[in-house]
């Protein structure tokens, strides 16, 4: 199973170039039935990223452009008369897939936001009270822009707690960039995939057996009290207004155990700890106002935190 995920990373490398990290996040996201935030400038291939991992592992994808008018029944589908019968019948909306795209996802407003809650928190769409199960597995990637906020409705913290992981796509390093301008000048086009030489190597089944395997990664008790210390810091930060709850332990907990999977270990270390600290907490603190204006990061509390906790042996 280890081996067939990491083709996945090998196939999506055929078509971006320099997001490795992003691509792993991505992947322990669907080991642990979670959600992705992407956050990046545009260009630097969000929407081509998820159209190669649905490409490299047979998934059902479909994308949803967030606008200021888009409706919530625009998201998860509505009932629609039929004359011929003199009934209503439910039509899906694209929520009912596998990866949901979610694009520019601060765009609309907060009641169409609202209208993804039920079905990244309970798997399912309810429509005129009759719950609609949606399929498995079922992946849910925003994306927002981190640095044009006019006309945008930034997600509340209750939303943004309900995404497993934040992940940040960089600007390439100036070789990879040559590469994609390379790749470019020898005519590969990122409307079609499959003329990249993209091709399924995993599927539904490949992944549920490795998740079945996560499962069963052991953690020790002194790995559990330091995920929850971790935590509890941040709760007492003085650069923070807002620090990680119980649901937030228990995303990194998870997301080390997954991690741990993938390095090819049956348990869990510190150090898998520390190196999902970032994409599982960032979006799940809140700076003071004052903090903010003193130029204080996210990140560089986070990495405060880690500094101070101590490791156990």
């Amino acid at each position: 199973m280890r081996d067939a995920l990491a083709a996945v990373r090998h196939e999506v490398g055929k078509a971006v170039v320099g997001q490795d990290a992003a691509v792993t996040g991505l992947i322990i996201a669907l080991l642990c039935r979670g959600h992705v935030l992407l956050e990046g400038v545009p260009g630097v291939a969000k929407t081509l990223l998820v159209r190669a991992l649905s490409a490299s592992l047979a998934l059902d994808t479909k994308r949803v452009q967030f606008t200021p008018d888009l409706m919530p029944g625009d998201v998860t589908g509505s009932l629609v008369y039929d004359a011929r019968t003199a009934e209503f019948s439910f039509r899906e909306g694209p929520v009912f897939t596998n990866l949901l795209l979610a694009d520019e996802i601060n765009r609309t407003p907060p009641k169409t936001q609202a209208s993804l809650l039920e079905a990244m928190e309970e798997r399912q769409v309810s429509v005129d009270g009759d719950p609609r199960p949606l399929p498995d597995p079922f992946l849910v990637i925003a994306t927002q822009n981190p640095v044009e906020y006019e006309g945008t409705y930034p997600l509340p913290e209750a939303q943004l707690d309900r995404f497993l992981l934040k992940l940040t796509l960089p600007l390439p390093e100036r070789h990879q960039e040559i590469e994609v301008l390379h790749r470019h000048a020898s005519g590969f086009d990122p409307r079609h995939l499959a003329a990249a030489g993209l091709r399924a190597v995993a599927d539904e089944g490949v992944l549920a057996q490795a998740r079945a395997e996560v499962a069963q990664v052991q953690v020790a008790p002194e790995v559990l009290g330091y995920t929850v210390d971790l935590c509890r810091a941040t709760r007492v930060a003085p650069s923070l207004s807002l620090g990680v709850s119980p649901r937030g332990a228990t995303a990194l907990l998870a997301t080390s155990r997954a991690w741990a999977w993938l390095s090819g270990r049956p348990y869990v270390t510190p150090d898998d700890v520390k190196a999902l600290v970032q994409p599982t907490l960032r979006h799940r603190v809140q700076l003071r106002a004052e903090a903010e204006l003193e130029g204080v990061t996210v990140e560089g509390v986070l990495e405060t935190v880690l500094a101070s906790v101590p490791v156990p042996r």
